[in-house]
């Protein structure tokens, strides 16, 4: 029997029922619909639509379906078509007809809405932390490794060497990014729909505030309309872990290309590699290349949900419920990759001779002696095409530059700069890749990491216990 099985004379057909279950995938929603149940209760208790006794036996019900979701005894019955009509069907079993009044003055839309901006919340909260984490192991990583330095690239041809903390901050700091519009996303989301009924409020004196409140959300619907249809936290949800999964998926390419045998700048342990069905003597990157493929799949649960959303009228549309798998997957993924690619940075192991020899190409000491021209007054085009030419001659010639700037008369006195770090150090400007400025970036960095964990912390206080929800 369905929650409208009143209105209608047959049954659902099996087809559409195929098309319209989603226990199958949402009934991962329970602690979080349990939650916004027992608000509501609470709510209801306090607008005296429920007696107090009524609501403890509404609440103690709730807790029971709640232990065996938990301990795994929870058993779906044939007419379950979500976790939601799951959950009351086994309250009304549990309580009786007590258990008939849990759905009073609420509808399943906003019930679902409530539902499932818990349940973005809490994963919104997870995958900031994850992030966090990875910008740890990657200052760690740089701060073991003071004085390795590397080329840094441009088009990834060699440009001008880096210190590899600083390269390793770059990634952290488009992961700080990534916390920040994480966090944003979150205090969007902190808005309860529930009392918006199905889509026009209620006739009952319920408090939507108070609900609310009850439940850790910083503010409540203001339109019923708009709480019931509104997905955008879905979709700044799924932009962000998107665009987290693209900064990964750059991360990952690099690290393929470091653990190439070309250049050599770093070891995957064992931990974090894989071998060759037929070649004995390949250790494989499959971690970083995994981080890179899965950024394909976290763009395409958005670009889905974008499309999805783009015709809907107000206010309700059963196409609401493809909002829920795309989250589940591009969560599910996100975690994944950074947890993997966390422990493949901290576990390797990087090659400071190797990526120092390579950082140590005499072309890379151009641009310094275009700046040392112009230190000496030479308009800086007029540099650039004196050393450049310089450089043509070397290639032409197939010789270093640094012999070819030795026995040049004209700037034989720039042959210190080709000397080894001798152009890391001259990179001073603030920001820049030199050791000049390490720690004060080094701590700038570490600072705003420390206050991104501080606002994550602010984010989860009042939140029921009951709401943190299993990984998917």
């Amino acid at each position: 029997m369905t929650l409208w099985s009143g209105r209608f004379s047959t049954a659902m057909g099996s087809s559409l029922w195929d098309l319209s279950e989603s226990y199958s995938y949402d009934h991962v929603l329970y602690p979080f619909d349990i939650a916004g149940s027992k608000a509501h209760v609470r709510g209801l208790m306090r607008a005296g639509l429920v007696s107090d006794d009524e609501g403890t036996t509404l609440i103690a019900a709730l807790d029971e379906v709640l232990a065996e979701f938990t301990d795994d005894r929870f058993t779906r019955s044939s007419s379950d078509e979500d976790v939601h009509m799951a959950i009351e069907r086994r309250v009304i079993e549990l309580a009786g007809d007590v258990g008939a009044k849990l759905h009073t003055a609420r509808s399943r839309n906003d019930q679902v809405a409530t539902t499932f901006r818990l349940f973005t919340l809490d994963a919104l909260q997870r995958v900031t932390a994850a992030s966090l984490d990875l910008i740890d192991v990657l200052v760690t990583l740089g701060d073991a490794h003071g004085d390795a330095y590397l080329p840094g690239y441009t088009h990834l041809q060699r440009a001008q060497p880096v210190l590899l903390s600083h390269h390793l901050n770059a990634h952290a700091w488009a992961l700080l990014r990534d916390v920040d519009r994480l966090l944003d996303a979150r205090d969007r989301t902190s808005v309860s729909p529930l009392g918006a009924g199905a889509l026009a409020g209620t006739s009952l004196s319920i408090d939507p505030s108070f609900v609310a409140e009850v439940l850790g959300f910083d503010s409540v619907f203001a339109n019923s309309l708009d709480a019931v249809s509104d997905r955008d936290f879905v979709a700044e949800a799924l932009f962000d872990i998107a665009m987290l999964g693209v900064h990964l998926s750059r991360m990952g390419e690099e690290l393929v290309l470091w653990t190439t045998a070309e250049f050599n700048f770093a070891v995957l342990s064992d931990t974090y590699a894989t071998g060759s069905s037929m070649l004995p003597q390949k250790k494989n990157s499959d971690v970083a290349e995994l981080a890179r493929a899965k950024s394909g799949r976290l763009v395409g649960n958005l670009t889905g949900l974008l499309v999805m959303l783009k015709g809907l009228p107000l206010s309700y549309n059963r196409d609401l419920q493809e909002d829920k798998e795309p989250l589940f997957d591009s969560f599910r993924q996100v975690m994944m990759v950074l947890a993997a690619l966390g422990g493949a940075y901290q576990t390797m192991t990087f090659n400071t001779d190797a990526a120092a020899r390579a950082a140590e190409d005499p072309f890379m000491v151009a641009t310094d002696m275009a700046e040392e021209l112009v230190s000496e007054g030479v308009p800086f085009r007029q540099a650039h095409e004196q050393v450049g030419r310089l450089v043509g001659e070397a290639v032409s010639s197939h010789r270093a530059l640094s012999d070819v700037v030795a026995e040049n008369p004209d700037f034989a006195r720039f042959a210190n700069l080709f000397e080894p770090g001798v152009a890391l150090t001259r990179r001073r400007s603030p920001g820049s890749s030199g050791p000049a400025g390490a720690k004060v970036q080094h701590d700038h960095l570490v600072s705003n990491r420390a206050r991104a964990g501080e606002r994550l912390a602010e984010g989860s206080q009042g939140m029921p216990e009951d709401v943190v929800g299993p990984f998917l």
